[in-house]
């Protein structure tokens, strides 16, 4: 992703391929032989970025520094910062007992090594495959999460196995029954997890999504008709560099290896004043935790974000595939562990759809009528993590509503059955022999609230009825409801739930700021519906590793570098000695944010009870979260946008 042309990048820009080439050159010059985990953006601290957002001609522009984690030879693990400027290391630790992040050229070593390995192939002469197919054994390599056996000094994956009878085959129908564990600093297997009941493959008739398995089976549906989408004078945004306007919207989109997009000083043109309304938004964890029970299905919880990354595992799109419609495309480059530069073409896709009626109103007196059309500016990233995929739609509607859509799609993770043996609840046989897992998916969203400015209070509301009994002076008919409203004072307070019985959602709001009629606050709401709780117990190890899954809303003071809820270095974490986590951030839960510069986490998701039709690929399912204005504009703020049709009743009496 590059600057304007002969601009300075922007300071949330993310490092070019020079950049990242730069800060290698001058890692390498300091410290041989080191392999690179992490090279990105070292975002500007928010007094210093302010600043220069609200007078860039006169403020210092913030520096470029490049956030930096290798690994070096004997498992040693060093995090640093590298001023690009200077050309100079400004900060430099050596740090013992964490693992940084899985990349993604360690991930793709694991399935060679154990295609060779003597006593995986041992493993697979038992479970029924030749020596001479070994070339046909697959695995998804995971970090192990975390297992007491071995800890957190050594690095380690575990090897979800497979077996593809043909090169075209979906390997997901086919798991074998036993997990190899893989350390990278030795580059071997250094134990193979067996279960006490084996589960020989079963070689069926494979089940593939593929065209020409398609075709054998009867062919593709012949009753579809083409659907264009034509914007003959383009689209109605702009894109400076990172920088969007579109429909009154200004915001800058950034991306990193980690979270993959990232939203910063998002803001609404109101009749010509631009209104700040949020400093970042992002996705910044998820956790993916299965119910089997059975050893080793425990450490079946993958940190797809926090062990892998989003920006790490995003897919290049493609137009007419993953985007339709008038597309602009940004890049991105990251840093492979060799140091080298990964380019990734059309990493994010932004576009417009029609998104149908934005209001309408008829008359039943004259039929008179107005109907207006909505459209929405989504910022598109699709991400694969081994088998499942994520596509993630940021979207923003001309009302000042902000949406997060995630799309769940790709394929089941799975494990071998026997023939008559019972899933006992934990999952569904959904082809013969293939046992897809009971799981979660949790995701974390971080929101950097500036609604009307970095003053904001936390307020949960329920839907409730009057306290008042029916017959009472004040609810005589029984019929009265109101919106509680509970200020969150406090970290402890803020520690809350989602409640469907009362509707309940969450204001983020400028107490600060009064609306001229409704006398409210200026505000926006969460309103997310989807957000089951942590189904492993607490005291689980993925209960202890998720802490910031066991609630569905934490708010916190905003502090710098206070990013990842779940650590900066995820993979092998146990959950019980990591103190950089929003477990800890929150403290004894008294610190005060009434009237501070905060930060909301919102935790939501889904419960996965695999079924048939979810194989062998998945149709899409979606999920959505909103940021709704509420008490923010003085009335409709899209009474401006050109309607379809509209007549007024003198028109109509007139005709």
């Amino acid at each position: 992703m590059m600057a304007s042309q002969g601009l300075p990048p922007h300071p949330l820009d993310p490092l070019s391929a020079s950049e990242i080439q730069q800060a290698v050159a001058i890692v390498r010059a300091a410290h041989e032989n080191v392999y690179f985990n992490i090279l990105s953006l070292h975002e500007p601290r928010k007094a210093e970025l302010t600043a220069w957002l609200q007078d860039r001609s006169s403020n210092t522009r913030p520096r470029r520094v490049a956030d930096v984690c290798v690994i070096a030879p004997g498992g040693k693990v060093a995090d640093g910062l590298v001023d690009l400027a200077d050309k100079a290391i400004v900060q430099w630790n050596w740090v013992s007992g964490k693992q940084p992040i899985i990349t993604m050229e360690e991930l793709q070593a694991v399935e060679h090594v154990v295609r060779v390995d003597a006593k995986v192939i041992e493993q697979c002469e038992i479970s029924g495959i030749a020596r001479d197919e070994m070339h046909k054994v697959y695995c998804d390599p995971w970090t192990i999460g975390y297992d007491e056996r071995f800890g957190s000094d050594r690095r380690l994956q575990q090897a979800l196995m497979y077996f593809r009878p043909n090169l075209d085959d979906c390997q997901y129908q086919f798991p074998l029954d036993f997990c190899p564990i893989y350390d990278a600093d030795k580059g071997e297997i250094i134990h193979i997890d067996i279960p006490d009941k084996r589960r020989p493959l079963r070689r069926t008739e494979p089940i593939n999504y593929h065209s020409d398995a398609i075709n054998a089976q009867g062919g593709f549906r012949t009753d579809l008709r083409p659907l264009e989408i034509s914007q003959p004078e383009g689209a109605s945004f702009s894109l400076n560099g990172h920088e969007i306007e579109w429909q009154n919207w200004s915001f800058h989109v950034g991306f990193n290896y980690r979270e993959g997009i990232v939203l910063n000083d998002i803001g609404y043109n109101d009749k010509g004043v631009r209104r700040p309304i949020f400093n970042r938004l992002s996705l910044v964890e998820m956790v993916v935790p299965y119910g089997n029970p059975e050893h080793p299905h425990e450490r079946k919880h993958a940190f797809d974000l926090g062990e892998y990354g989003a920006g790490n595992m995003t897919n290049s799109l493609e137009l007419g595939c993953d985007c339709k419609g008038h597309i602009q495309y940004l890049d991105a480059d990251l840093a492979a562990r060799d140091g080298s530069v990964r380019h990734i073409k059309n990493a994010i896709c932004i576009h417009e759809e029609d998104n149908g009626i934005l209001f309408k109103h008829t008359d039943f007196r004259d039929d008179s009528v107005i109907v207006t059309r909505a459209r929405k500016l989504i910022v598109q990233q699709i991400f694969t993590a081994a088998n499942y995929e994520y596509a993630i739609q940021w979207i923003f509607h001309q009302d000042g509503t902000i949406q997060l859509e995630i799309k769940l799609t790709g394929i089941l993770n799975t494990y071998s059955i026997a023939e008559g043996e019972d899933t006992n609840g934990w999952g569904t046989e959904v082809a013969l022999g293939v046992n897809a897992h009971n799981h979660q998916h949790l995701f974390c969203m971080r929101i950097d609230a500036n609604v009307d400015g970095s003053n904001n209070t936390a307020f949960m509301v329920d839907a409730v009825p009057s306290d008042e009994p029916v017959g009472s002076a004040n609810n005589k008919y029984g019929n009265a409801f109101y919106a509680k409203r509970t200020k969150l004072s406090t970290t402890g307070q803020a520690t809350t739930d989602y409640n469907g019985a009362t509707s309940r959602t969450w204001d983020l709001c400028n107490t600060n700021k009064l609306h001229p009629v409704s006398k409210k606050p200026a505000s926006y709401k969460l309103v997310s519906r989807e957000v089951p709780s942590l189904l492993p117990k607490p005291g689980s190890l993925v209960w202890k590793r998720a802490a910031f899954a066991r609630h569905a809303v934490h708010v916190t003071r905003y502090r710098d570098d206070q990013l990842w809820p779940a650590g900066r270095h995820v993979p092998q974490t146990s959950g019980e000695t990591d103190s950089d986590t929003l477990a800890e951030w929150m403290g004894d839960g008294s610190e005060s944010i009434d009237n501070e510069d905060i930060v909301l986490w919102h935790t939501f998701g889904l419960v996965h009870f695999p079924s048939p039709e979810d194989f062998p690929i998945m149709p899409a399912e979606p999920m959505t979260v909103l940021l709704r204005p509420r008490n923010f504009f003085q009335n409709n703020p899209v009474m401006d946008v050109p309607p379809q049709r509209c007549t007024t009743a003198s028109q109509v009496a007139g005709k």
